[in-house]
């Protein structure tokens, strides 16, 4: 251990950590922020962070419910419940491509079973990967790594200790958020989005009102969702006109209709179904796989620092703050889950196929973990890690004669397996890291990870198979970006159905804003999303410019906006599950109430316009209320 640190809770004082109430809480935070993050991640395609959420609703449980006095308690809450985050994370960029190929007629949909499985696996290689890399990354590098996520999450747990836990503010926005979410989808009195037909361009502009896309505006902050509102102006202002005017009687592949026909059939979307999506896929792929070659040199050094780091391990003791899981079990479990992979039939991966993944689970791991460290994990390239595996993997089970769905199959396990194991070892460093602060045991943190994974796992599958029966993957309601990218990167490979050259000019689009200097991935990302997606996310940005100036870098009341826009993110999941399966139950049509305004479509468009700036003045205001009465006084 770095004897130069001394950890809040010293390492010879021993104090609860795994106990039944921070089980029973870590387990069912799991499963609700995983939920809440799988329902957003298909919808647009990014994840929020549940650390803090869960580490503040803790809080509020365990010091002011059941008046009990255990930081530690508290971090293995945050610990287990951040765990369903990242492992849905990892399995909705990839196993959705699934369900898209079995609603092709290509292949089964795949089991509940198989889902859990290729999940667990992913899970707990990547806690494995992470347990003997620890002492490299967190305690060696303590001082060199700040681990932003981490380090941001025991900064709440040691505030907690000293004031109130700011759990009410989650709770609030878990409230108005599951209430405007209902209103919404459930009562149909409002309408979920808001369009304005731009004839001149032919095109259009529009806004969905669903509170979790604001607050993924508002945590990315203006300079991110501003960079994805500008993809999307690419797309709907640039694009779509010039395809829409120029095309005229032209029949452009993939489409089978005239362009023309095609606008005079469904507007502004019918060319966005058809010809943007695959510019914006090429756009994705190419920005994440540039963004993986910008942190190349970053990369090696990573790999070669963690292994020298292995070689060496200068300082692992027997202090409590030093033990981690027995190295055999590690090993063991490694090599039960390469034995598992090649025995479970739902995962047809050859030796090759379990080779690469070790061999990229590993090395992607090792990577991931390093680079949260240093960037944090929303700056972290996963997708182009996850882009260039199903590459590698492709490419190597055609040449070996695995082609078809038994090889597409194939290949989307393995980005499956490499991907969560990824996003699961970049959680767990964080994780490591908050506890390296506070003074917790490793080999509970890690024991608690593992408990996180099974249990996310077994809820994954059937939140995903809930949410394609009542959505369906690939629609305007769930979208899965991620995943309809890594399906089309496939297909391209292996039978090459894909339109090449709407992938090269999303590649072009995507070279030509790294040029300029700026990060193509979020620009990219709103290339390939449809405009009323990245509107909202530009108001949660201008809200969160326009707060912080009003704050004037007050970090707690700029916390408080993370942490309402958290609980707004969990609160729209949530009824998401919740409207779906009323949805399966045939239920949902006999609570909906929009019949009552008949053809008339302006009254449900006001009602949600109303909701939407209610939803941004609350957010505005919760961001800015104390520096507002600190004025009035």
């Amino acid at each position: 251990m770095n004897q130069e640190f001394k950890p809040y809770i010293p390492a010879d004082k021993v104090t609860p950590e795994i106990t039944p109430t921070s089980v029973i809480m870590g387990v069912i935070l799991a499963v609700v922020f995983g939920a809440a993050n799988a329902y957003l991640g298909l919808r647009v395609g990014l994840t929020v962070t549940a650390s803090i959420p869960a580490a503040v609703i803790s809080m509020a449980v365990i010091r002011i419910i059941l008046k009990r006095d255990s930081i530690l308690e508290n971090n293995m809450v945050q610990t287990i419940g951040s765990a369903g985050e990242s492992l849905a994370g990892g399995s909705i960029f990839t196993m959705p491509a699934l369900f898209l190929w079995a609603k092709e007629g290509v292949m089964d949909t795949p089991s509940l079973v198989t889902i859990t499985i290729i999940a667990l696996f992913g899970g707990l290689l990547g806690v494995f990967f992470m347990v003997p890399l620890r002492n490299a990354l967190i305690v060696q590098e303590h001082g060199v790594l700040p681990y932003p996520e981490g380090t941001a999450c025991a900064e709440v747990l040691l505030a907690g200790e000293k004031s109130g836990s700011g759990a009410g503010v989650v709770f609030a926005g878990i409230g108005i958020s599951a209430a405007v979410k209902f209103v919404v989808d459930g009562l149909g009195l409002a309408s979920g989005s808001i369009a304005l037909k731009v004839q001149t361009l032919k095109t259009e502009f529009g806004t969905q009102i669903y509170p979790a896309l604001i607050s993924v505006g508002y945590v990315c902050g203006l300079r991110v969702s501003s960079f994805i509102f500008a993809g999307g102006l690419i797309s709907w202002f640039v694009l779509i006109p010039a395809i829409a005017i120029f095309g005229g009687d032209m029949i452009m592949y993939p489409g089978t209709d005239t362009i023309a026909e095609i606008y005079n059939a469904d507007g502004a979307s019918g060319i966005w179904s058809n010809y943007i999506k695959y510019i914006g896929a090429g756009a994705v792929g190419t920005a994440g796989i540039i963004s993986l070659i910008k942190t190349m040199p970053l990369i090696v050094r990573t790999f070669v620092g963690a292994i020298n780091g292995l070689r060496n391990p200068n300082g692992a003791g027997t202090l409590r703050t030093d033990l981690d899981l027995d190295i055999r079990i590690v090993i063991g479990g490694i090599v039960a889950v390469i034995v598992g992979i090649g025995l479970v039939p739902g995962i047809p991966v050859t030796f090759i196929g379990a080779l690469i993944i070790v061999v990229f689970g590993f090395f992607f791991s090792t990577v991931s973990s390093r680079m949260v460290g240093l960037v944090g994990s929303s700056n972290t390239p996963v997708s182009g890690m996850t882009v260039a595996t199903l590459l590698i993997a492709t490419i190597t089970l055609k040449i070996s004669g695995d082609t078809g769905a038994h090889g597409m199959q194939g290949a989307i396990a393995i980005g499956s397996v490499i991907c969560i194991a990824t996003a699961m070892a970049a959680d767990t460093s964080q994780d490591l890291k908050t506890g390296y602060l506070l003074g917790a045991t490793p080999r509970k943190q890690q024991i608690g990870e593992i408990i996180g994974v099974f249990v996310s796992a077994l809820a994954i599958g059937g939140v995903m198979i809930l949410l394609d029966d009542a959505y369906t993957f690939g629609s305007d309601d769930l979208s899965a970006p991620q995943a309809t990218m890594m399906k089309m990167i496939i297909e391209g490979v292996m039978d090459g159905n894909l339109p090449w050259s709407l992938i090269f000019i999303g590649s072009a689009v995507a070279v030509t804003i790294e040029v300029l200097g700026i990060s193509a991935l979020p620009v990219a990302i709103g290339v390939y999303l449809p405009l009323e997606l990245t509107t909202p996310i530009m108001i949660g940005g201008l809200i969160r410019f326009f707060a912080d100036r009003i704050t004037a870098g007050n970090s707690e009341k700029s916390s408080e906006g993370v942490l309402f826009c958290s609980g707004m993110i969990a609160g729209e999941g949530l009824v998401g599950i919740l409207l779906a399966v009323l949805a399966v139950f045939n239920i949902s049509e006999k609570i909906n109430l929009g019949y009552i305004f008949g053809e008339n479509t302006v009254i449900p468009e006001i009602t949600g316009l109303i909701l939407l700036l209610a939803m941004a003045a609350i957010l505005f205001m919760i961001a800015t209320k104390g520096n507002r009465h600190e004025k009035q006084r």
